[in-house]
């Protein structure tokens, strides 16, 4: 008697010009991923939200910087995996064939970081994917001198936006979110550097800096930044009325509720507007978004679940979050920068920005992470939250020549604003959030809205 297995189907929605591959184009990269090539989907050059099928088999990866969500429907004819970037987009098609009513948000999965997810369309049942790690980087390799971890971790964020930058065009302008932190403020030294170094003008640049209602410390903050480095030339604040920041709008960008990526995605999206309306042919921004995670600069006591060894000692903890062999891991969502890189993709993609940071490359990952935190910290929060400053602007001096003015951490959503209005503006109500990214689920015309800009 013949047996009539179910028919496997994919509906990949990632866009093909979402693809940024520096070195290789598309197919070439799917084919390492079909054959399982670890090492060259880690060599892969870029951004990218890969989906390749191999008869019942399907095989996804993604690089850090972007989301890749997937949702297993189920027709008559058998199981179909319908692949996106957005929920969003997930419902649509989903209602488009009449499937609605299989859709809740927590059935969504997002692919790790880091990973290649395979999953094996076989019908009911259908078994869990599989995730096999293709970046594993050795962890605390380098010596305790700060000169040479410095010099190392520049070296390395310098060769990724060189790298970045020969795949742009020439005469595109460049724009950098600039608060005059670490993060932004080496960014911007590199890029001007190279520009110089490859002999291109640096009147491509621009720092863009957020002050809203004409306040906030962060604007104050980058023209010290730009005068101390004689850079005053590529500053240009961009100030926003209040009535701009709105928190729920950015719960559907995001398609998130957490608090602090919510209110980060919200001034971000008050900017992105800002240089929008001002420059609407602007495409290339270049931030700092993943420079707190690979050096581990977050308050450790505002987080009831982590201590400073669980930071020093968990590989990739704020890039990944616990990882998916952990209970903690979320399905849906992933953990760390992997479920917050939404926060800068999803806001620069709604306004028309291609948009970089070369701190979450992986060459830049493996070298944070050979940096020996618990050897350099011996359990001392003050120790850790000091290396940062220090790591950078040594390395700045070194490979730049230029001495870098290091000023104490500030929040993006936080420097933007008149510091008397934080607790107004961001209140971190991860319950409202919450309640409102279901909401947007129950009506789904609303996400629709809320997350359609241009």
């Amino acid at each position: 008697m013949t047996q009539h297995l179910p028919i496997s189907r994919v509906i990949n929605l990632i866009p093909a010009d979402s693809q940024r591959l520096w070195a290789s184009d598309e197919s070439e990269a799917l084919r390492r991923l079909v054959a399982s090539d670890l090492d060259g989907i880690l060599d892969l050059a870029g951004s990218f939200a890969l989906v390749a099928q191999d008869g019942e088999r399907v095989i996804l990866a993604r690089s850090l910087d972007r989301p890749l969500r997937y949702f297993l429907a189920k027709s008559t004819d058998g199981p179909v995996l319908i692949v996106a970037e957005r929920i969003d987009e997930i419902v649509a098609e989903l209602s488009r064939h009449g499937w609605g009513e299989q859709f809740h948000p927590s059935y969504t999965r997002m692919v790790p970081a880091h990973h290649v997810t395979t999953l094996h369309l076989v019908g009911c049942p259908d078994p869990n994917p599989v995730h096999l790690r293709f970046f594993d980087p050795p962890r605390a390799t380098l010596s305790g001198d700060l000169d040479v971890i410095g010099r190392h971790y520049i070296e390395a964020v310098y060769a990724e936006l060189r790298r970045w930058l020969a795949a742009q065009d020439s005469t595109a302008p460049i724009g950098v979110p600039f608060s005059g932190g670490i993060d932004s403020g080496a960014v911007l030294l590199c890029l001007y550097k190279l520009l110089l170094n490859e002999g291109q003008s640096p009147a491509r640049l621009k720092a863009f800096t957020l002050s809203i209602d004409g306040k906030g410390d962060d604007a104050t903050q980058a023209c010290e930044f730009l005068r101390r480095t004689n850079l005053e030339m590529l500053g240009e604040i961009m100030e926003v009325s209040s009535t701009a920041l709105d928190p729920l709008r950015a719960v559907a960008v995001i398609e998130d509720y957490k608090p602090l990526d919510v209110d980060c995605a919200a001034v971000n999206l008050a900017l992105l507007s800002c240089i929008r309306e001002r420059y609407p042919e602007w495409k290339l921004l270049v931030d700092g978004d993943g420079g707190d995670e690979n050096l581990k600069d977050y308050p450790i006591e505002a987080n009831r679940e982590l201590t400073i060894r669980s930071v020093v000692n968990n590989r990739m903890l704020y890039q990944e979050g616990w990882g998916v062999e952990s209970i903690k891991h979320s399905l849906t969502y992933s953990g760390g920068y992997s479920r917050g890189c939404v926060r800068s993709y999803a806001c620069s993609r709604s306004f028309g920005f291609n948009a970089f940071s070369p701190y979450t490359r992986p060459s830049v990952i493996a070298v944070a992470e050979a940096i020996p935190f618990a050897a350099l910290t011996e359990g001392s929060h003050d120790r850790l939250y000091a290396l940062k400053g220090e790591i950078v602007a040594r390395g700045v001096r070194s490979v730049l020549g230029i001495e870098m003015p290091v000023f104490p951490k500030r929040r993006f959503q936080h420097g933007s604003v008149a510091a008397a209005d934080v607790p107004r503006f961001f209140p971190e109500s991860e319950a409202r959030y919450r309640r409102h990214f279901e909401s947007l689920h129950s009506n789904p015309a609303a996400s629709t809205a809320h997350a359609t800009f241009v």
